[in-house]
């Protein structure tokens, strides 16, 4: 018996005798393509802010003999987070002497007795909670929110001329 093997192009012929026989080489197994999931968690903490400004108050001229108050206002701006809770107290001002309920400004040594209020109505003081003065208060909403100061100078004061000024600070709590 006659046995003849040789390789070509992967197949392998044998012949044994007078047969052929045709074999196939096998390859080595081909990887399959596999994928696995997996996960990770996203945080952040939003941290509570809110900020604050105001506009001047400026009353103008101030004629004592005017049978009317000197009424102006001012604006106090207000933005914080969506949902915080927030508060708004005003001091008596930087005058020597004066409350949250009896504000003034002053020339040199001179004053000039003024009042600021939550209403146009100007029945509720702006304070901070004491000496029956109220305080602002509301909820953020991530937008501006504008709150007026109601400012008057009462009729009668007869201080000696110039230019007065007072400055008040603003304490927003949230």
């Amino acid at each position: 018996m006659f046995s003849y093997r040789f390789l070509k192009n992967a197949v392998r012929i044998c012949f044994i005798g007078n047969f052929a026989l045709l074999l196939s080489v096998s390859s080595p197994p081909v990887a399959q393509a596999a994928t696995t999931t997996g996960s990770f968690s996203v945080t952040a903490t939003v941290l509570g802010v809110c900020t604050v400004g105001a506009t001047t108050l400026a009353f103008g001229n101030y004629t004592p003999s005017n049978g009317t108050p000197n009424d102006a206002g001012s604006t106090v701006n207000v933005t914080c987070n969506n949902g915080s809770a927030y508060t708004i107290a005003l001091d008596a001002g930087a005058t020597a002497g004066a409350t949250v309920a009896a504000r003034a400004m002053t020339s040199g040594a001179n004053s000039l007795s003024y009042a600021l209020y939550t209403t146009a109505g100007r029945t509720t003081v702006w304070g901070d909670g004491a000496l029956s003065t109220v305080t602002q208060g509301g909820t953020g909403s991530g937008a501006q929110q504008n709150f007026t100061v109601y400012g008057r100078i009462p009729v009668n004061q007869y201080v000696p001329a110039g230019s007065y000024s007072d400055t008040v600070t603003v304490t927003l709590t949230y």
